[in-house]
């Protein structure tokens, strides 16, 4: 009985051991999976919810509130302007809502900069900054860079015309018919009737429409009531300052200036008398007495 007694006990002791050992190793290897899933694991991001646009939104419709919902967006990659607080994005709700300024595809991020304040129309007050007047400029094909043009870009303007020719002359010495860049980096806010900057097509404009401060518009006035204006498109990415420059037909054309020629001097009346002595005649110069 001892020895019965004895042997269940071993063998129980043996399957204690056995089944504590099988224990650890899985234990041990949950442990192992959950630590390599850990590290395999992305890192948390930090998101923010912000309103973006439910389908696609086209210049100068009117933002409402099925137009728009939230969605998390990294914070970290948050672009400046976005919308986090109905609230902010409508402030009087759907009784005044906002418009587009700029289209915007499906669940692009709602910007301060695509769309105008409450209330308002996508026309070009909305495009001008504080101190800036919107001045009409009329183009052709030649003055106009043949349709290429397009709201948002910038241009140089040169005025050509006449200074006249009695002796009137400008800083450069030019004269005559002249043409002169008048000003640099103007901003287009409409083609024509046009103030969608997301417009693709050329077109031939009769008009276009730039933002200038109140001297400049003065300015601008009166270059085109005297002469002609002419549009030169600057590149997106050019910071470069343009230099004054100011070219009339004989700087065009290389041709010198003529350099006047010195009148001749009258020739000074000389009265002589003639003394005979002898045989030899003697000539004096005397003062002329008429």
């Amino acid at each position: 009985m001892r020895l019965v007694f004895g042997l269940v006990l071993i063998v129980g002791i043996g399957l204690a051991g056995f089944a504590v050992y099988m224990a650890k190793n899985y234990i041990q290897g949950y442990q192992a999976q959950l630590a390599q899933e850990r590290a395999q694991r992305a890192p948390e991001i930090d998101t923010v919810e912000v309103f973006v646009a439910t389908g696609n939104l086209k210049y100068g419709q009117r933002l409402m509130k099925k137009h728009v919902r939230l969605t998390k967006f990294p914070r970290q990659a948050l672009p400046k302007g976005v919308f986090t607080s109905e609230g902010a994005l409508f402030p009087e709700g759907d009784d005044e809502p906002r418009s587009v300024l700029r289209a915007m595809a499906t669940n692009e991020p709602i910007l301060a900069s695509k769309v105008t304040n409450a209330g308002e129309e996508a026309g070009i007050t909305s495009r001008l900054e504080r101190g800036e007047r919107a001045f009409a400029i009329k183009v052709d094909v030649s003055s106009g860079v043949s349709g290429f043009l397009r709201p948002g870009d910038k241009v140089d303007i040169y005025w050509t015309g006449d200074i006249g020719r009695g002796g009137v002359r400008t800083e450069n010495n030019s004269t005559g018919e002249v043409t002169k860049l008048i000003q640099t980096g103007v901003r287009l806010i409409a083609v024509d009737q046009l103030a969608d900057v997301d417009l693709t097509e050329a077109m031939i404009a009769r008009t276009v429409t730039v933002a200038l401060q109140p001297q400049q518009v003065a300015a601008l006035a009166q270059a085109q009531s005297t002469g002609r204006l002419s549009l030169s498109l600057v590149g997106i990415e050019d910071d470069t300052v343009a230099e004054a420059i100011e070219i009339d037909q004989r700087q065009l054309l290389g041709i010198a200036e003529a350099t006047p020629q010195a009148e001749p001097k009258a020739r000074e009346e000389v009265c002589t008398i003639r003394t005979r002595r002898g045989a030899e005649v003697i000539i004096s110069e005397i003062p002329c007495t008429n």
